[in-house]
């Protein structure tokens, strides 16, 4: 990688810029219409394949940089996989058999671990971050935000600490889905779909394995980056298996589709989920900064403050239903 090339710079520009290009394009031929179902905060079908772009620019900027992290062609095959499932409804099974298997490939690049267990730890760590993603892109702005925030933040602590790769392809992540958000902020007029939120939520852990087994950042770092939606997603989906209840099937019970159901425009809640992610991503990098101490310190402070989050969310929705049977 030539650090001193115009185009190692210029790669998040160009990234961005492919991909809200590409996102105007496919919006306007109206590819892959989502249409509402039962998971769906929107009424109208609105095209799903704005993913195409965010990949297309990240894999852009990566190749105009001289990147060759397998982070980005394990998510470039996790990106063919899931626009399939986007047209053809695979089986879930199979989706997440594949996703094992890239999570597999991708752990194993780092040679042997120490411990049986940190390395199911991390292959299911993995495989859970790649499809939170997907279970948290339903509202218009969400998951194009969450990756500015959560891969700026990775972007800044690299950049920091003095790694160029991880750094770069953040910026160009970054960028990227900055291009898309032009077409996906309120009211959106196209969506990432499964070809773009099933890789980003690869790229979230695999970036964040990648820059703690290289000393960047300690193994707490991406889950506060991104805690917005590993929270989100995580507590609903053991509040849906304590019930018994069939967690792989489509709902509408995450808190940010609570917040939208109970009232709040879409605007609205990407603006409140846009401060609370610059929170946590202001937080995970000084991770990177603090004594161990203080590590500890900012994991508590953000943990509680989502946790508040929660808590008022739930009390609102407690309170629009007592409403609705009035």
């Amino acid at each position: 990688m030539n650090t001193a090339s115009p185009l190692f710079y210029a790669a998040p520009v160009i990234a961005g810029v492919l991909s809200a290009v590409l996102a105007k394009a496919l919006g306007a031929m109206n590819i892959l219409p989502d249409q509402p179902n039962e998971r769906s905060l929107h009424h109208r079908a609105i095209p799903r394949a704005g993913g195409i772009g965010v990949l297309a620019g990240i894999i852009g900027g990566a190749l105009l940089t001289g990147l060759s992290l397998p982070v980005v062609w394990i998510a470039f095959g996790l990106a063919i996989v899931s626009l399939a499932d986007d047209h053809w409804s695979l089986p879930a099974l199979l989706r997440l058999l594949l996703h094992f298997v890239a999570a597999l490939v991708f752990v194993m690049s780092f040679g042997p671990w120490p411990a049986s267990w940190l390395f199911l730890f991390l292959v299911f760590g993995l495989v859970w971050m790649t499809n939170l993603y997907n279970f948290m892109d339903g509202a218009d702005g969400l998951a194009g935000g969450m990756a500015i925030f959560g891969f700026g933040a990775c972007a800044a602590a690299a950049s920091i600490h003095g790694h160029a790769p991880i750094a770069m392809l953040s910026f160009c992540i970054v960028a990227a889905a900055a291009g898309f958000l032009l077409f996906n902020y309120p009211p959106a007029r196209i969506f990432m779909g499964d070809v773009g939120s099933v890789p980003l939520g690869f790229m979230a852990g695999a970036i964040g394995l990648t820059g703690w087994k290289e000393g960047i950042w300690p193994l707490i770092f991406p889950f506060i980056a991104f805690a917005p939606f590993i929270v989100d997603a995580t507590v609903t989906l053991l509040r849906r298996a304590l019930r018994k209840e069939r967690v792989w099937q489509a709902h509408r019970e995450h808190f940010y589709q609570r917040l939208v159901l109970s009232g709040w425009t879409h605007r609205r809640l990407a603006i409140a989920e846009y401060a609370m992610m610059l929170v946590c991503s202001v937080s995970a990098v000084l991770l990177t900064l603090v004594p161990s101490v203080g590590v500890i310190l900012i994991s508590l402070g953000v943990g509680l403050l989502l946790l508040g989050s929660m808590i008022m969310i739930d009390k609102r929705w407690r309170l629009f239903l007592r409403a609705h049977r009035a």
